[in-house]
């Protein structure tokens, strides 16, 4: 997507009024969160959304599941609260699944109350860029990340438009709510051949750009781990170098074992089958250590396939603290503080401040 002349990054993102907006302008009157019932943010009779458009090329992520089965839309109950407060180190706010239409405020309002008191509003293209500047700006909660995402690189490039694109990422890197570089990498899943050579041509000039601001870099890896790494040597890569949504095996954890590269785990990490993950889990550093949800995708076992929220953290790390033999409030306290390391002082208690 270019920017007209005429325009600037900010007209793409929604004002504070939108992203703070709640059901509940009555603090008295906000029902709580309970454990073992969905959090009544994510209560589908809350909302008006039966004729809004699903799918590619929306906002909101598809009714049916990539065998085209129809997928359950109900989100899933709230677990008990994490006994220690932690950071989802990717989220999406700005796409929406299920029958519901939550606001930034409420989906976070939601996941301190179990525990995720932080996130990492993850940009994929320039609106989702501008969004996240913009939560980042209106919550203390947010930190934001910006890039053009792997998949969205080719046709940019195509259309002669990933130079204004990058210019339009360098500026809004300028706010000192933006903490990173991301989610940029290769993804040889969804892009074909023909694609790949622009994804490793815009991953080698987001790495540039975040030399160039210091900022840390959240790469998107899928099928593509030699290339990532190649590319990372060549160019160097940046001090905080996080593998979003870790999904390598033991021979790539041992790699960012020995450079400092990070590793966030995401639902993926509870999946039966995800045995090169959970082996990954179970080796990598302490001090290397995230977690995530990628929400709304990647919803951790039992609820695979159904929608997926920052609160959802909660259930991925009580995995993470029993696949590693750990301590469950220990684990949060280390992931805050890994997450902290890695972006800085959200400014809020506990949370580098």
């Amino acid at each position: 997507m270019c920017i007209s002349p005429d325009r600037t990054w900010r007209d793409l993102a929604p004002d504070a009024a939108e992203l703070l907006a709640t059901l509940w302008p009555d603090p008295a009157t906000r029902p709580g969160v309970v454990p073992g019932e969905v959090p009544p943010a994510y209560e589908p009779e809350r909302y008006a959304t039966a004729d809004e458009a699903s799918g590619p090329g929306t906002r909101r992520r598809s009714s049916s599941g990539e065998d085209g089965r129809s997928r359950n839309l109900v989100f899933p109950k709230a677990p008990e609260p994490l006994p220690e407060a932690i950071a989802d180190n990717h989220t999406h706010m700005d796409l929406l699944d299920g029958d519901v239409a939550v606001s930034a405020r409420d989906a976070l309002d939601t996941g301190a109350a179990l525990g995720v008191g932080a996130v990492v509003q993850v940009g994929c293209d320039l609106p989702s860029s501008a969004y996240a500047v913009a939560a980042a700006e209106a919550d203390p909660r947010v930190l934001a990340a910006v890039a053009i995402h792997p998949n969205e690189a080719p046709a940019l490039a195509a259309a002669g438009e990933l130079d204004a694109a990058l210019e339009a990422l360098a500026e809004m890197a300028g706010s000192p709510r933006v903490r990173a570089i991301g989610e940029t990498g290769l993804d040889y899943f969804r892009t074909p051949e023909e694609g790949r050579e622009a994804q490793r041509e815009s991953f080698r000039r987001h790495i540039r750009l975040a030399h160039a601001t210091g900022l840390a870099l959240q790469i998107h890896d899928r099928d593509a781990h030699d290339d990532v790494v190649a590319i990372l040597d060549e160019e160097g890569a940046p001090e905080r170098t996080v593998f979003h949504c870790y999904s390598g095996g033991p021979e790539l954890a041992e790699i960012c074992n020995a450079r400092g590269w990070r590793m966030s785990f995401a639902g993926t990490v509870t999946f039966k089958n995800s045995r090169d993950i959970q082996a990954s889990l179970e080796i990598a550093r302490p001090e290397l250590i995230l977690a995530e949800t990628d929400a709304p995708f990647l919803t951790p076992h039992p609820f695979r396939g159904r929608p997926n929220a920052s609160y959802m953290t909660n259930y991925t790390v009580r995995y993470m603290a029993q696949r590693r033999g750990e301590d469950l409030a220990g684990l949060c306290r280390t992931i805050r503080e890994n997450s902290v390391a890695v972006y800085g002082s959200w400014g809020l208690p506990g949370f580098g401040e």
